[in-house]
């Protein structure tokens, strides 16, 4: 019987090791640079026009998503994607905007080469009614 528990937990901690190994290549900061060309709405932050800096940030389960101005005018904004997926297929690096009252809103930003796309909070049509 006490050889079995120790089967048991070293095959326990083998699994684990390969567990945590993908977190760990994970950890690396996605960061790059985007022009806005209007006024976008990202979640609650308004953004103006212009260059921007972000970098992509995990703290646990979450990721969080910095934006800063890239001539150092404005606030820096930390925003919580609601929901991140693994970029399907041949796609290249973008900003996925949705139209809602008139208004543009941040429904996706993906970053293929990151193997990254953050989703974000976007208000239902008819909530702007």
């Amino acid at each position: 019987m006490r050889s079995f528990r120790k089967y048991v937990y070293a095959a326990t901690l083998g699994l684990s090791m390969f567990a945590v190994q993908p977190t760990l290549a994970a950890a690396q900061d996605a960061h790059g640079s985007f022009t806005l060309a209007h006024e976008v709405h990202w979640q609650k932050v308004v953004l103006r026009p212009g260059s921007y800096i972000f970098t992509v940030k995990s703290f646990g389960p979450s990721d969080f998503l910095m934006l800063r101005r890239t001539d150092g005018t404005g606030a820096q904004a930390m925003l919580m994607a609601e929901g991140v997926e693994t970029p399907r297929g041949n796609q290249v690096s973008r900003i996925v905007l949705v139209s809602r009252g008139g208004q543009s809103y941040v429904s996706t930003l993906q970053l293929p080469d990151h193997d990254i796309a953050l989703r974000f909070v976007v208000p239902a049509e008819m909530a702007l009614k």
